[in-house]
């Protein structure tokens, strides 16, 4: 029986015109420039590629110095997030109540009241949270991008900055669970 055709989940079979090998997956190059990142979880501080290809972590120092610069990439996130919360509630400027009259207990009728906020689009306050929205979404697809190196060093880093950020900057922030937000 034949087993050419299966591979083991931490080799990578590589077929060119003429020959044919099998090396390790983990940042071969081949000539091509091409790296090939490891699709499972592994914890190593070699041959690391971050975010740019000039950007390769080699030694522990470097990987100890990633830790902590993604572990503040993902606080700063969370305090963007709550920092934009914020600004938006403080430049919120006409506000409109709008009530309308509800079913209440024993056939009478309540007035529901409901308060309407909007701001202006043409206004220094909408073009700072726009700005603010583009830097909030590069920064959140740099940590998926990072997360998704599967070195569980920077994994960690990214949930631990995540967590530490969320208590440091929304503890004052009202609770409101949005069930239909699945992506940061």
């Amino acid at each position: 029986m034949s087993h050419d055709s299966h591979m083991n989940s931490s080799m990578l079979t590589t077929m060119h015109p003429g020959h044919h090998h099998t090396t390790a997956a983990s940042g071969h190059d081949h000539g091509s420039g091409m790296m090939m990142m490891a699709m499972t979880f592994h914890f190593s501080y070699e041959n690391v590629p971050l975010l740019f290809s000039g950007l390769t972590i080699n030694t522990p120092g470097e990987m100890a110095g990633a830790f902590v610069a993604v572990f503040f990439l993902a606080m700063f996130y969370e305090g963007l997030k709550i920092a934009r919360e914020c600004l938006l509630r403080k430049s919120q400027v006409s506000i409109r109540y709008n009530s309308m009259p509800v079913p209440g207990p024993n056939g009478t009728i309540l007035m529901e009241t409901h308060k309407t906020v909007g701001q202006q689009m043409l206004s220094f306050p909408h073009l700072l949270q726009t700005v603010l929205h583009i830097i909030q979404v590069v920064v959140s697809y740099f940590l998926m991008l990072i997360f998704m190196t599967y070195n569980g060093y920077l994994c960690i880093a990214v949930a631990a900055g995540a967590g530490m950020g969320y208590f440091f900057f929304s503890w004052k922030k009202a609770v409101v669970v949005d069930i239909t937000e699945h992506c940061h």
